[in-house]
């Protein structure tokens, strides 16, 4: 018998038993024997990726001596071991250089989460119930092998279908290296707030399907279209470093923030100007502003391709006169010229959008727009301006043999849950993903998963989605096994993170690119993969990088530091073919006729029966809702509103008033596709015709800490979309409101909601 089956019976009394027996005495306590060398007292520092968002922060871990409860062999107890104690961000990384917002801190709770599924489940109730029994990994595997290799016999490889979250790196090469052999469709992706439409509209102007890098550190003067990026939006930790830089790092020298939004995001919030836009506008204010630019000849007329997709470009952009802009965007005449001389004049200037600008059905043209105001600024690849990071080939680095089945946007969801288009799934992996929780009801994802007769879920928490899983196989967390990223912004050299683990794993999980290799293996047909571990893909990949300048390899280079960053070789560099402006992706809805032209934001919902705009927006604690089960996160005040382990929505003063609203009362919101009640708080950062509500709470299945807390604004959602890229419209809801009863205690404010501003009641 080996250590680490081997368990021994302590008497144990205190804290320590306590936790052995989850607080109950009458539990019997088992303590295990460790197996790696303990030394008390003596804190060790080690790198890891943050896993939270897609910017792919690096981290440095502190790890001392600390006893944890964990699963061994089916049974619970105590273990020494060496347990991370602390994040914090890793001073020599290119993306954060030492910063990491506060999710990246409450990442920690992730490993020691006392809801973690510690091993593997097998469903023993209905669908939804949460009846499981636990099962060995090697029945787990067994029983997957199986309903493959039937797959497999029938010639219905197809009817395997795979949803993931939207990931760059080796992780998503393995996924999509593993359908490629099996014969199944490329793995599907889904995001409730992604940003599938820029990297689409970065295809078309400048050839780089991406989301960009801003210079903001060299930049004089900035103009966001409704890009949160101190807050929520692509890589924060990166922009706000960059962002003081701007602000005070140069003497002499004091970079400006113009934010254009209809709601005040925490960008909003740290401005010089906010300037108030009709929702879907966005696109006709950017082109307005160049027309002035143009007219009054103070920068020359960009040639290339982002402003050769603007129709009219050539001609100066007659339609988009300040006149006709005044009419289309509410900001007048004078401010619309100031804008564009202030762009102008503060050279180096960068524009910025994302977030609600791209959530509209004519999100396309507002990117559009904004990308050709960039190229007639010059901003493009110049310092103070916007970049496109260098990008390594995952696929090519491990020198595949073919290409990867390669991952592509869900759109609708219950697409992905079909084969060829028609028949329904026979097998569904779900890794990362809760698009039950997410997507808008109109898809009845829930209904298009039940339909599939097995699923397997590597969750480590049970949610919306993963309740419904036949068989559920629980990934490590990011500080038990290999962490990795591959950033796609936030640097202006090329990023391949990759850290091993950090502590010893707690329980009896495993990580899930293993598993599948594991799978693989097993099969009738294996499909003879080309590594045997995550571990040796990995090694494979970072050996085709250069050294370091100080000679050391970049594998030995990454597992010292977290990850590599240089010059990636030509060979090795993501590359993206420009398309045709307009025209879909194979797997996208059908093109508009000109996706460039000027086109009128689509709202769902009769204005005279829902008369104002609604705006879900990503939560600064929990972005779409799949963080909602930290309670680091759950208590921590929102920055604009100090509000905390409730749900709320915002209206403007003006709006409450008339309504009869006062903050804290209970409001309905209802929308042609579902209702919500929630509080009401009340915000002059927000325009009288709009409500917003944050997203992330709502959880029917989520932990103790998210479970039957708040509500979910996706509730509401129409399923309209983006035309061409199929990206949720999530901004295009038209609601109604009704004022419903007085406070009940529902919103929670930090110290009891104290203002110094006007508006509040307070």
């Amino acid at each position: 018998m080996d250590r680490r089956s081997f368990i021994k019976l302590t008497a144990v009394s205190g804290t320590t038993a306590a936790l052995a027996s989850c607080g109950n005495p009458d539990v019997p306590l088992i303590r295990f024997v460790p197996d790696e060398d303990i030394v008390p007292g003596q804190a060790v520092y080690k790198p890891s990726v943050c896993p939270l968002c897609a910017a792919g922060c690096g981290l440095t871990v502190r790890v001392m001596a600390a006893d944890a409860e964990v699963v061994r062999d089916g049974k619970s107890g105590v273990l020494q071991i060496m347990a991370a104690k602390k994040l914090e961000g890793s001073a020599s990384h290119p993306i954060n250089r030492g910063g990491l917002c506060a999710r990246g801190q409450a990442a920690i709770q992730v490993t020691y989460h006392p809801d973690r599924i510690t091993q593997p489940l097998r469903r023993m109730g209905n669908r939804g119930e949460g009846r499981y029994e636990a099962i060995s990994w090697d029945d787990a595997i067994a029983q997957v092998v199986s309903k493959l290799d039937e797959l497999a016999a029938a010639g219905r490889q197809s009817m395997l279908a795979f949803l993931t979250q939207s990931v760059h790196g080796h992780r998503a090469v393995l996924i999509g290296e593993f359908l490629r052999r099996y014969g199944a469709q490329g793995a599907r992706t889904y995001q409730l707030f992604s940003d599938d439409v820029l990297r689409r509209a970065n295809a078309i102007s400048f050839g780089r399907e991406q989301l960009p890098t801003f210079d903001l550190a060299n930049a004089r003067h900035v103009l966001s279209f409704g890009a949160d990026f101190l807050g929520t939006w692509n890589a924060p930790v990166s922009h706000s470093r960059a962002y003081g830089e701007m602000r005070q790092g140069r003497s002499g020298i004091r970079g400006s923030l113009v934010q254009v939004e209809t709601r005040m995001s925490q960008t909003g919030a740290s401005a010089d100007e906010w300037v108030p836009v009709r929702p879907g506008t966005d696109g006709v204010l950017a082109l307005g502003i160049a027309h002035v630019i143009m007219r009054e000849k103070l920068r020359p007329a960009a040639a290339g391709a982002a402003t050769a997709a603007i129709d009219g470009w050539s001609g100066g952009l007659p339609a988009y006169s300040p006149e006709e802009v005044e009419k289309v965007t509410g900001v007048t005449v004078a401010r619309v010229e100031r804008l564009a001389r202030e762009f102008a004049d503060r050279a180096p200037a960068v524009a910025v959008i994302g977030g609600v600008p791209l959530a509209q059905t004519n999100g396309l043209f507002n990117a559009l727009a904004v990308n050709a105001l960039n190229a007639l600024a010059g901003s493009v690849e110049q310092p103070g301006g916007m970049f496109f990071t260098p990008r390594m080939n995952v696929a090519a680095a491990a020198k595949l043999s073919a290409e990867a089945a390669r991952a592509t946007s869900l759109g609708d969801v219950t697409g992905g849950l079909r084969s060829d288009g028609q028949a329904p799934a026979q097998v569904a992996f779900i890794d990362g993903i809760n698009p039950v929780f997410s997507t808008p009801r109109a898809w009845k994802v829930r209904e298009a998963l039940g339909n599939v007769p097995f699923i397997v879920s590597f969750g480590q928490f049970l949610d919306e989605t993963s309740i419904l899983a036949d068989l559920i196989l629980p990934d490590h967390s990011f500080l038990e096994t290999w962490s990795e990223a591959v950033p796609e912004a936030g640097s202006l050299t090329a990023v391949v993170s990759a850290a091993p683990q950090v502590m010893a794993p707690l329980h009896q999980t495993r990580a899930t690119p293993d598993v599948l290799l594991e799978i693989s293996r097993q099969l009738a047909k294996p499909l003879e993969m080309p590594w045997q571990t995550f571990e040796e893909l990995l090694t494979a990949s970072f050996a085709a990088l250069p050294a370091t300048a100080e000679g050391v390899d970049a594998w030995s280079d990454a597992q010292e530091k977290g990850g590599w960053w240089g010059a990636v070789p030509a060979a090795l560099q993501v590359t993206t073919p420009r398309p045709a402006a307009g025209r879909a992706p194979a797997t996208a809805a059908p093109a508009t006729p000109n996706a460039t032209a000027l086109s009128e934001a689509r709202f769902d919902g009769d204005a005279a029966e829902y008369p104002f705009h609604f705006l879900p927006y990503p939560s600064n604690q929990f972005l779409d809702g799949s963080l909602a089960h930290l309670p680091w996160l759950q208590e921590m005040p929102d920055p604009l509103t100090s509000a905390m382990w409730s749900s709320w929505v915002e209206i403007n003063p003006t709006t409450a008033a008339r309504l009869g609203i006062a903050e804290g009362d209970v409001v309905e919101v209802a929308s042609a596709h579902g209702t919500v009640r929630t509080a009401a708080y009340i915000s002059p950062g927000i325009a009288p015709d709009v409500l917003a509500m944050p997203a992330g709470q709502g959880h029917t299945t989520f932990t103790r800490y998210a479970s039957g807390r708040g509500e979910n604004p996706v509730d509401l959602l129409s399923p309209l979309t983006e035309p061409v890229t199929g990206a949720v419209a999530w901004a295009a809801t038209r609601v109604k409101l009704t004022r419903v009863g007085e406070e009940d205690g529902r919103l929670v404010l930090f110290a009891g909601g104290m203002r110094e501003h006007v508006g509040h009641g307070r």
